[in-house]
């Protein structure tokens, strides 16, 4: 079984029963980058060009996503290594876990190398209601995983561990970071702000297999445990996902007090429901908001699966030991 309490036999690697977790470790492995490697004086240009909303934005979204990584992190150690009994899947998060921290290292070089206020930045997360707001959501389901009366060996405690796992890896995982992608990647649609451009697409390498190995983990405890097959449960599910959606259209309200880019809020919170009915419809349920993706250009980095496929091919873009640089 995936979920329960540790046991000795959990340290076995072999003979391996998940393969898809050890696979993705693998791929993981592959995907290695550093953010130093990634020079960003051609993006020092640009931002002296830039508008003081454009600025904003980015001042934003760093603010949001440094602190954020490490969220994640946190609930990776507290709330779901301790509970899965796979050692493959073990690997795989210790790889995850130091992605997330390279991650909130990236962000920070980027903090530190734009001219940006970083006291407002590094405590914007602690202070705007908007982005407070998705924090205190995540705790909630993160202090439930810390509880001494949680149980995972019951359905209910499995279920405790599902809700956590949808909150922080389908909803701020797989929809709070593309929204926030997109917008990144919107500069670099317009010529500006390349090389973070580049840095947000290793990014969204990494956070696809995230992504995979959650939807596949998620997948697997119900396919193992058919009793929390039920129509209840799956409704809860999807309250979570409405729940998170509702939080990040506030927030991309105070990304956006004015339209930057040929974007404004109402632009990305439509792509930010098409992608949460695209995880939806990953987890097998049905679409909620039925929106259309207003960003077509994205396409290919929304889907998880036809991301995670591409990268399960040949790697052309980055490999540590491949010997050649991303340029």
């Amino acid at each position: 079984m995936l979920v329960g309490n540790f046991s000795p036999d959990d340290v076995n690697i072999h003979p391996i029963k998940y393969q898809w977790a050890y696979d993705l470790y693998n791929q993981a492995v592959r995907n290695t980058w550093f953010p130093h490697e990634i020079a960003l004086k051609e993006d020092l240009d640009d931002w002296a060009k830039m508008t003081d909303d454009e600025r904003h934005a980015v001042e934003f979204l760093m603010s949001f996503f440094n602190p954020a990584e490490l969220i994640v992190n946190r609930s990776i150690a507290l709330g779901v290594y301790p509970y899965l009994k796979s050692a493959e899947c073990h690997l795989y998060l210790a790889k995850q876990m130091w992605e997330e921290a390279n991650h909130c290292v990236a962000f920070e070089y980027v903090l530190q190398t734009f001219p940006i206020d970083r006291d407002r930045a590094f405590n914007m997360h602690l202070e705007l209601p908007s982005m407070k707001a998705k924090e205190d959501y995540i705790n909630k389901y993160m202090k439930r995983m810390m509880d001494n009366t949680l149980n995972v060996e019951t359905a209910a405690g499995k279920k405790d561990f599902i809700r956590n796992l949808i909150a922080t890896n389908i909803v701020m995982e797989g929809i709070w970071f593309y929204s926030g992608f997109m917008v990144a990647l919107s500069f670099r649609q317009r010529n500006q702000l390349r090389n973070l451009g580049s840095m947000i697409n290793w990014v969204i390498r990494d956070e696809s297999l995230h992504l995979k190995f959650g939807m596949t983990l998620v997948h697997s405890i119900l396919e193992e445990n058919a009793e929390l097959v039920e129509p209840e449960f799956a409704e809860e599910i999807r309250q979570i996902i409405v729940e998170g959606v509702e939080l990040e259209v506030a927030y991309n309200k105070d990304l956006f007090p004015r339209g930057i880019l040929g974007l404004n809020a109402d632009y990305v919170n439509q792509y930010v429901q098409y992608v949460a009915d695209r995880r939806l419809e990953e987890l097998g349920l049905g679409k909620h908001f039925n929106a259309t993706n207003p960003a077509k250009w994205m396409a290919t980095s929304t889907d998880v699966y036809e991301l995670v496929n591409f990268f399960e091919q040949q790697n052309t873009s980055y490999e540590v030991d491949s010997g050649s640089k991303h340029k």
